[in-house]
């Protein structure tokens, strides 16, 4: 390497080359370099992450306080003391019930959970499964002090619960920090009470953001691989800075331990459930009345999507505002108030944090075109929570050969050979051509096939002609909307 350097002499208009710079040189382009990466940390915030702790210790001791244990004392029923089940109907039976009743029949379980003070005065967050039905619950602070607890509210459907303990003086508390400004790779800790070791600290980092763990959760869980446990759920999840950035909630295991794929709900999303359930007691949310699905490739080619986004609703509930509104069975809703629409969950969230009684404006693809519906958006309660005969066979009904399939009209026979509801209409599949587009996508006998690229069928003669009319259009799919057992899908289906 050859390096150059100016010299005093360079006053003069000369240069002195020298090829083994000395010690003070090589600490000035030391200071020059490390000025350069300082520059570009602050010209780019990728730069600017900051390194990895050495130690964790002021953050625990600085979270630590504010953890409580939870124990939740609950009824369950006494398990049996006999290594057998007798028969149901034996003499036994009773015997044994007798003996249960002797016994003292129901006896409490006790299960434990963590949860942390958002609030001096005793509020308490934990999971509302640490404490979902229980006669009694105990908080012990990390100092040891046990005082009983009030369940100010829960929410089921994000799994969060208020507590609230009377202490005598000031708790150690933590506040919630912004749950959207973590990215994936930031370092987190995570604290609780695993299997009833308490005030417990692991670390770890953000592996995985918006994670949907039950199809339809109205959380986009943040994913963790710090360890969590039994008995953690209901702890924090902390950033480098004390802030509460998510709520200690499930985990994914083989085995019922840690394997370092853990859940937390977004502090964002869980800050307005615990004001509500602070000031309300519970949560109210927006309903729609609709039942939805993904919209697949072969579904937007299908009804002419331009790519595969939206909500696309299968069935409406008769009693729901969506059927006092202009919506339809087949239509893609693609925005909510304005708000793009590119996953199914992405509705449910809009909607269940809509104003309960306010008009909602829907951007919704119907019969391949945008049309605006609007919709009054109720409140959601428990009561609403969101099918040519072929001569060759012996099977009745007529083949539509380009959807591979044989149809038949609803018969008494065929609803108790398929179990079919009574209120179900259309056309049955008794037959599947197994090498044909229909078993490529899934449809099997029994199924019945309500609607034909959104045109009700009746007779198995108009589910062929309508797919004939399909083919005959150019269309490379057509969809179907299918009942399968009383549950309502769409599906596209290749038209041969």
């Amino acid at each position: 390497m050859h390096l150059d350097q100016a010299s005093p002499d360079s006053a003069a208009g000369e240069t002195v080359r020298h090829s083994s710079p000395s010690p003070a040189w090589w600490g000035r382009l030391g200071r020059v370099l490390a000025a350069a990466f300082l520059f570009a940390a602050l010209a780019d915030p990728a730069w600017a992450a900051l390194p990895p702790p050495t130690s964790f210790a002021d953050l625990a001791a600085k979270v630590k306080p504010a953890v409580v244990t939870i124990l939740s004392t609950h009824q369950a029923a006494r398990e049996s003391q006999f290594p057998f089940v007798f028969p149901k109907g034996s003499p036994f039976e009773d015997l044994f019930r007798r003996f249960q009743e002797q016994q003292g029949g129901a006896q409490p379980v006790r299960a434990l959970g963590s949860g942390f003070v958002i609030d001096p005065a005793g509020y308490i967050v934990t999971n509302n499964h640490v404490v979902d039905g229980a006669k009694e619950i105990q908080v012990t602070l990390s100092t040891g002090t046990r005082f009983p607890a009030k369940l100010v509210g829960v929410d089921p459907k994000s799994d969060l619960a208020l507590l609230k303990i009377d202490a005598p003086d000031p708790l150690p508390s933590l506040t919630f920090g912004d749950s959207d400004a973590v990215r994936v790779g930031d370092w987190v800790m995570a604290v609780g009470n695993p299997f009833g070791f308490g005030g417990t600290v692991t670390a770890g980092i953000v592996s995985a953001r918006g994670r949907d763990l039950n199809g339809g959760s109205l959380v986009d869980y943040l994913q963790i691989d710090a360890a969590i446990n039994r008995g953690n759920s209901g702890g924090p999840t902390v950033s480098t800075t004390g802030e509460v950035i998510g709520i200690n909630t499930a985990i994914v295991s083989p085995n019922g331990g840690s394997v370092g794929i853990g859940f937390a709900i977004p502090s964002n999303e869980a800050k307005p459930v615990i004001d509500a359930l602070r000031e309300h007691g519970s949560v109210e949310r927006g309903w729609l009345g609709v039942k939805i699905q993904g919209v697949t490739d072969d579904i937007a080619q299908a009804i002419g999507l331009d790519k595969p986004a939206g909500a696309l609703v299968s069935d409406i509930q008769p009693d729901g505002p969506a059927a006092r509104s202009d919506l339809h069975r087949g239509d893609v809703i693609l925005a909510f108030n304005g708000q793009s629409i590119e996953h199914p969950r992405d509705l449910q969230r809009l909607v269940a944090e809509a104003p309960i009684g306010k008009q909602a404006t829907l951007t919704v693809w119907h019969e391949r075109g945008k049309q605006p519906v609007t919709v009054t958006i109720e409140k959601l309660g428990n009561e609403n929570v969101a099918s040519n005969e072929n001569e060759n066979s012996s099977s009745p009904g007529r083949w539509a050969k380009d959807l591979g399939v044989k149809l038949a009209r609803i018969t008494p026979d065929l609803r108790d050979q398929f179990d079919l509801s009574s209120d179900v209409k259309g056309v049955v599949v008794v037959d599947v051509d197994p090498n044909g587009p229909a078993a490529e996508q899934g449809i099997q006998p029994g199924d019945v096939i309500e609607q034909i690229a959104q045109k009700q069928v009746t007779t198995p003669s108009e589910a062929e002609s309508i797919a004939e009319a399909s083919r005959a259009d150019h269309r490379q799919t057509v969809l179907l909307l299918v009942n399968r057992q009383g549950e309502d899908m769409f599906v596209a289906v290749k038209v041969a």
